[in-house]
């Protein structure tokens, strides 16, 4: 993790902000998922109640370059400004980016497990009537499943900051519970 670049969503009259960080994340999901090598984590230094305009990619010199060279954000290059690739400035610590997967559908859950045979639909309607979903005031990027074609909202967490950096594995959307990036 000795180099980063970030992406800046550029204001736009036609498009929201959050509508061309999600078109962004996609395509940077669908590289990320292509490449399969893991060693690629993402932040968002403007992260607040949204998260912000600016991704930053983190990794080394030479995987950040193979990414950059698939020209994967093609069509989108209108509506960012990307920074060169440039090495990691003073650090105040390290920190998680991480997935939460919120089940926020009662109903939805209890259909499923009818349909498995988990439950029965009499224990589902008792259990429906009892249920409260659960919310997440977490930043959220929406996403669209590229199997399912159904919509969902990838939750973020950036963790506490750390004095001292943690090894692992990014996911496809370069988030890692685990594994820390350097923050600055």
């Amino acid at each position: 993790m000795d180099h980063f670049l970030e992406i800046r969503v550029l204001p736009d009259p036609e498009f929201k902000a959050e509508t061309l960080m999600s078109a962004l994340f996609a395509k940077l999901h669908r590289a990320l998922a292509r490449r399969g090598t893991g060693d690629i984590g993402v932040s968002f230094p403007e992260h607040n109640v949204k998260p912000g305009c600016v991704v930053r990619l983190h990794g080394s010199r030479a995987a950040l370059a193979e990414l950059e060279s698939t020209r994967w954000r093609a069509g989108m290059n209108d509506y960012c400004e990307t920074t060169a690739l440039l090495p990691v400035p003073a650090i105040s610590g390290w920190r998680t980016v991480a997935r939460v997967q919120v089940k926020s559908s009662a109903d939805r859950l209890l259909r499923r497990s009818v349909r498995k045979g988990w439950i029965t639909e009499e224990e589902a309607l008792l259990r429906c009537a009892n249920a409260k979903e659960q919310g997440c005031s977490l930043p959220f990027i929406q996403m669209k499943s590229l199997s399912s074609k159904e919509s969902f909202r990838l939750f973020i967490r950036h963790g506490e900051l750390r004095q001292e950096a943690s090894g692992g594995l990014f996911s496809t959307y370069g988030l890692s519970a685990e594994a820390t990036i350097p923050w600055f």
